[in-house]
């Protein structure tokens, strides 16, 4: 599996955005993860829509391409590791047993989001360690709800964030990076969520949109 990355700053500080819908500190050696959801598909099902299953093993598969390019030594998930309660079925947690036990001397630590407070706690075999927000890390704030911290730069999820690219016969959402002068907020991981569009609300945040596995500046900050 290949995909592009490219380094951008972010309060001042380097930071690898990678077309796969996640970030990495190669001074921190920390891979950064927005939003994964994991188990959605389960929630789903438990409730009767019938949506296919497959959705956390493709998006731990993408997970095992970024450690293996990366080689990080910790993975910050910014909330919302999982979906909800039924998320802790038995299939989603062989899956994620299955991936912890093959990343086992990674550091993984999860800032709490409102997803998860749902779901519950994690079983102690996933050897997450769960924080709340702001978890000070380096130079970052590690976030689950965009805000501005003192002394830090924000690294939050939550929204979703989608920028639409229009022509004059088609349109297209794709997800997107968005970093303001305080604050910066990844694209969801899951690749079964939806998204808030952020054409008319960034301001003057740049934006990288992700597109086609690439990621493509669409706008920088002045």
């Amino acid at each position: 599996m290949t995909f592009e990355t490219i380094t951008v700053e972010a309060g001042g500080h380097p930071l690898q955005l990678s077309a796969e819908r996640a970030a990495f500190d190669p001074h921190l050696k920390c891979l950064l993860i927005a939003d994964a959801h994991f188990g959605k598909d389960a929630v789903f099902r438990a409730h009767g829509v019938p949506v296919p299953a497959g959705a956390t093993t493709g998006d731990l598969a993408r997970l095992d391409a970024l450690i293996a390019a990366h080689r990080p030594e910790s993975i910050a998930f910014l909330g919302d590791l999982l979906h909800g309660r039924e998320s802790l079925a038995n299939e989603t947690m062989q899956a994620l047993i299955a991936w912890r036990e093959r990343h086992a001397t990674v550091r993984v630590v999860m800032v709490e989001g409102n997803h998860d407070r749902h779901a519950g706690m994690l079983p102690p075999s996933l050897a997450v360690e769960t924080v709340l927000e702001p978890w000070l890390f380096g130079p970052w704030a590690l976030c689950h709800y965009p805000q501005v911290v003192d002394g830090a730069y924000v690294l939050a999820g939550h929204q979703h964030p989608v920028y639409v690219i229009a022509s004059r016969a088609d349109s297209v959402r794709v997800p997107c990076f968005r970093f303001a002068a305080r604050c910066g907020v990844l694209p969801a991981f899951g690749a079964f969520t939806g998204g808030f569009v952020v054409n008319q609300s960034a301001d003057d945040a740049a934006i990288y949109a992700v597109a086609q596995n690439r990621v493509i500046p669409v706008r920088e900050r002045p």
